[in-house]
């Protein structure tokens, strides 16, 4: 291979470009990314700190400079793919450009899902530095902010808002943040916690318009309610960002199918990674697709690997694990959660605390809060996929004996 093109310069193809070059790679890379920024940058903060945060782009990079420049790609920032020839082994551009390759990484992830009330002043999404710095302006002590969405990235927008002295309510049809991952039992867990932190909730209720009235926005719920705000960010998700390979002969489903090493379908030499792959399971057992920055990373890794050696390529076999900071708790999610079969081990009101998941009798899934040591005995459960009651046994024995942490 002398020329490998990778669309997308998030953490998935930004890690496979790093993969590349630290497996031996010294041909060219190519990295086409839509988005018109300097420099590759991290998305986890955008709904931290950083957008409450007089910081720039510069503070979030995803790597320094000199990694950026070992990496020694030709970046093509502001350029967005428009098409794939697979037989040709091409790929479209919008300026016309057709660009060839020995090898193709997709890493074109998700966008926000639009509001379906409209868009204008006030009314706002988050998933790049654009959306982020718009809504900046919005996030003032004393404004009023209504969030529909209680998943992550509303909770945590919530929590950052909060911390910067705004009027803060979410509205979801579910009945508890999160409650889609973690379950309802669960999700009441951190429903309290946006609560006690003066978060007003509107859970089980859904929005069935937005008004403007004046300089502000009225948002009528299904109940009735009317709640005046001074921005609304919609928070329902995202959609794969697939639309440009119409055509291309690969497989889309909610995703670009891959087999179990990342190879799309259908196309022996491309490959695909981050919140866009939706791989096959090596068992036969179905296909996944995950929205987390870790399995993004892995995946990313893993098919430099199978790109530089093919002899020896590996299937996708994945832990998950993403995190989320809310207020004064750091939030550590392992496997799969969600199902009913949950425990809790020790108290939400200490703010450390653990929930393991299980099938009845094996572990499936951990959240941990503020528990670093329950966070690696959950992994390797969840990894051997150990015994839910030797791990709720072992958490517990822990707890009785360690005084509850102090939290700043």
């Amino acid at each position: 291979m002398t020329r490998i093109v990778i669309v997308g310069a998030s953490v998935g193809g930004v890690k496979t470009a790093q993969g590349l070059r630290s497996g031996g790679f010294d041909g060219e890379i190519v990295v086409v990314e839509k988005e018109d920024v300097a420099h590759p940058y991290d998305k986890p903060p955008l709904s931290k700190a950083y957008l409450t945060s007089p910081d720039d782009l510069g503070a979030i990079r995803l790597i320094d400079q000199e990694d950026l420049a070992a990496i020694d790609a030709s970046w093509r920032f502001g350029v967005a793919a428009t098409g794939l020839d697979p037989a040709a082994k091409e790929l479209l551009l919008e300026d016309g450009e057709r660009l060839a390759y020995d090898a193709l990484v997709i890493a074109t992830g998700s966008r926000a899902r639009t509001s379906p009330w409209g868009e204008g002043p006030g009314i706002h999404v988050l998933r790049t530095t654009a959306d982020a710095h718009a809504l900046r302006s919005a996030l003032q002590p004393g404004r009023r902010l209504v969030i529909v969405g209680g998943g992550f990235i509303g909770a945590e927008v919530a929590a950052t808002a909060r911390k910067a002295g705004v009027d803060v309510t979410i509205v979801d049809p579910l009945p508890a943040p999160m409650s889609r991952v973690l379950n309802e039992d669960v999700g009441r867990i951190f429903l309290d916690k946006h609560a006690a932190e003066g978060v007003r909730t509107r859970f089980g209720t859904g929005v069935d318009g937005v008004e403007r009235v004046g300089r502000e926005l009225e948002v009528r719920l299904s109940d009735g309610e009317r709640i005046t705000a001074d921005a609304l960010l919609v928070g329902i998700g995202a959609v794969v960002n697939t639309e440009w390979l119409e055509g291309s002969g690969l497989v889309v489903d909610n995703g670009i199918v891959t087999d179990g090493r990342l190879r799309a379908i259908g196309a022996a030499d491309v490959f695909v990674v981050g919140d866009v792959c939706r791989w096959q399971h090596e068992d036969g057992s179905g296909s996944t697709r995950l929205e987390h920055w870790t399995s993004a990373a892995d995946q990313a890794r893993l098919v430099a690997h199978n790109l530089l050696s093919p002899a020896e390529a590996r299937a996708y076999v994945p832990v998950e694990y993403v995190w989320s900071d809310q207020y004064d708790w750091k939030i550590q999610v392992v496997g799969r959660t969600g199902s009913a079969e949950s425990q809790l081990i020790g108290d939400p009101a200490h703010d450390r605390f653990a929930v393991v998941y299980s099938d009845g009798a094996r572990v499936t899934g951990a959240v941990i809060v503020n528990w670093p040591r329950a966070l690696i005995a959950a992994r390797r459960a969840v990894a051997d996929r150990g015994d839910a009651d030797a791990l709720v046994t072992m958490l517990t024995e822990i707890t009785a004996k360690a005084p509850a942490p102090v939290v700043s």
